[in-house]
């Protein structure tokens, strides 16, 4: 059942971290700015990391500072920077302690919208939606900074392929856990070179 103003429920996040991921695609990312504004997207590209198990999750190196959010109840933002100035946005899954999320690689502008700046991979995603290392933590099912609506377009299909830039997970790095919507050509650049034009 749809929890505060029809958001997805903590339920949704408190599953199966690859099932989310697939299931988020198509749902409806809303984004607070600090002017007020309330930015809407729809989610065309995740990832699943599936915890301290998964070589390629940041928690395979062990509960630390930054990856407590990871471990927390489902539902909120991990939210992480990379190369010392880009961040990625991910969703906590499953239960308490498990240390798994979903990382929403790309996002595109809703039909009828406003519209948005580039979109098309983590980085990108996060930095025209405003979101840095003050949203970590951030509760998506009780907050009013970042929250999530169910598809109200679904995904016309999914595809699923490897995740990018883990090469040093081992096995781990070819595992089908990145999924987006099937010719959609808003998906990161790894993944659109993949995808035919529609």
């Amino acid at each position: 059942m749809p929890g505060v103003d029809g958001r997805l429920p903590r339920d949704f996040y408190a599953r199966e971290t690859a099932l989310v991921a697939r299931e988020l695609l198509g749902c409806r990312l809303f984004r607070r700015l600090p002017s007020g504004e309330v930015v809407e997207a729809r989610i065309i590209e995740t990832e699943g990391y599936l915890g301290p198990h998964d070589q390629a999750c940041h928690t395979a190196r062990g509960r630390t500072p930054r990856t407590e959010v990871m471990f927390g109840p489902a539902g909120h933002a991990y939210v992480y920077m990379i190369y010392g100035m880009h961040f990625c946005l991910n969703f906590v899954t499953e239960r308490v302690d498990h240390g798994s999320a979903a990382l929403i690689r790309a996002v595109e502008a809703v039909p009828g919208g406003a519209p948005l700046g580039r979109c098309d991979g983590p980085a990108r995603l996060c930095r025209t939606l405003g979101i840095g290392k003050a949203e970590n933590g951030l509760d998506l099912v009780e907050g009013d900074a970042l929250w999530v609506l169910p598809a109200r377009t679904p995904p016309v299909g999914i595809s699923a392929g490897p995740r990018v830039g883990v090469d040093y997970a081992g096995e781990w790095a070819a595992a089908p856990l990145r999924f987006w919507e099937s010719g959609n050509r808003g998906v990161s650049p790894v993944g659109a070179a993949k995808v035919p034009r529609r």
